[in-house]
């Protein structure tokens, strides 16, 4: 579709590049112009036929969210198994459920994350779960754009399912990409990291993972090999091509060392970690180490929600508390982390600002609520007073999936609701 959207403030994540009024021109999947809507030299407008003209009212358009972290799939167990420790949540609660479910189940179950990604603007996901295949097909039949990675253990997928992820849809359709990885270090034999290695180094290819969640899981890498799991996971070579890890929580000085040796993306999840007790990310100490920072919500067993602007305030109100400083991580290094850096973890290298030529993935956000007035300083009123309910369009590839509470998907809400439930109603009578 060709979308003209005009009397906009636009917010574009360009450095440097401050809020301006005027409008956007999408023309298919890409962005055609930003500007002030007088200086259009060299465009054909004379010849564009407009598919629909919006007038956003002084409303803001900014790059959608990209959730770096996530598992679509579990959607399935929210609120299911809550105010528990850890390990009787995963081994009591979250295996024994995950056992019964299907690949056809994963595929329902992650078109219903996809409606609440697009109620919170997040564009992009970067999901790790149990059935690549499927999982892709929901993205692709709800217009939703996904970067997989790999999620291979001792218990399921293979290498070889990965590398044929890898090779197989990262060709699939533009809404999709895969980048290798793994569950963690301690679900993994060491024969199977190396193997994982070796792929990164066939395929000159960044390697993600779950990292330093817990002090359990760094104590346990520390007995097993004597290092932390950066170090032991760098020792093998695995982010000799970048990569990153998920959480962070529990990083020696060495291990931000290496990350920024590494050029390793750190993807804080501060709902989860406060969730589940992990503890609070080091986000000021990767900071001043140059260790570039994104954001994920965590999957919906652990959140329990998919709300980027949740997210938001937790970044950097609990830096702000581990620090004791009120002045740690101001509110725009926090949206470059939840737009710009989300995209370059997920290798997406047009999805990051708004301008000519890049993906047109963005959101619309009400400026004409009460959260939003007055409009001292927009950025910071979308960190620590914005919320859902100023997402009034979330745009993916030039296609508005979700305008003013309304879905434009292929699925009606109501029918993934009735599924969703029908597959948890199943596997509650089987267990």
């Amino acid at each position: 579709m060709n979308i003209r959207l005009y009397n906009a403030r636009i917010l574009t994540m360009e450095e440097g590049r401050e809020i301006f009024e005027g409008e956007i021109w999408v023309q298919k999947d890409k962005i055609l112009y930003v500007g002030n809507g007088k200086n259009r030299e060299g465009l054909p407008d004379k010849h564009l036929i407009w598919d629909r003209e919006i007038d956003c009212k002084g409303n803001l358009l900014m790059p959608g969210f990209k959730d770096a972290h996530t598992h679509s799939g579990m959607t399935l167990l929210r609120s299911y198994a809550d105010d528990l420790p850890l390990n009787e949540w995963l081994n009591n609660k979250i295996f024994p459920v995950e056992a019964k479910m299907t690949a056809e189940d994963i595929y329902v179950l992650s078109k219903l994350a996809v409606l609440e990604y697009l109620t919170s603007g997040i564009t992009a996901v970067f999901d790790m779960y149990l059935t690549p295949e499927t999982i892709a097909d929901a993205f692709d039949d709800m217009g939703m754009r996904c970067v997989q990675v790999g999620a291979v253990n001792n218990f399921s997928q293979s290498l070889e399912l990965v590398e044929e992820m890898y090779q197989k849809l990262n060709k699939r359709s533009p809404l999709q990409s895969y980048i290798l990885g793994f569950h963690a270090e301690y679900t993994c034999s060491r024969g199977l990291l190396e193997g994982l290695a070796g792929l990164a180094h066939k395929y000159k290819a960044p390697v993600f993972t779950h990292l330093s969640e817990t002090e359990g899981e760094v104590a346990g890498c520390k007995a097993r090999y004597g290092m932390t799991p950066v170090a032991f996971l760098n020792s093998l070579g695995m982010f000799d091509y970048g990569g990153g890890g998920y959480h962070c929580v529990h990083m020696t000085e060495e291990d931000i060392s290496i990350m920024k040796e590494k050029r390793l993306y750190a993807v804080t999840n501060p709902g989860s970690n406060t969730k589940l007790a992990s503890g609070i990310a080091p986000v000021t100490d990767f900071q001043k180490a140059g260790v570039l920072v994104a954001i994920g919500t965590d999957g919906p067993a652990s959140n329990n929600c998919l709300d980027m602007f949740r997210e938001m305030f937790l970044v950097t109100g609990l830096a702000k508390l581990r620090e004791k400083d009120a002045g740690a991580v101001d509110a725009m290094e926090v949206l470059k982390m939840a737009t710009v850096n989300g995209s370059g973890a997920m290798g997406l290298k047009d999805g990051d600002v708004l301008m000519a030529g890049k993906l047109a993935d963005m959101i619309m956000i009400d400026l004409q609520q009460p959260n939003m007035q007055p409009l001292n300083n927009i950025p910071k009123n979308l960190v620590y007073s914005g919320s859902k309910q100023n997402v009034i369009m979330t745009m993916v590839g030039g296609n508005i999936l979700y305008e003013k509470g309304e879905f434009y998907t292929k699925d009606r809400p109501e029918d993934i609701y009735e599924k969703a439930g029908n597959i948890m109603d199943r596997i509650r009578r089987s267990l």
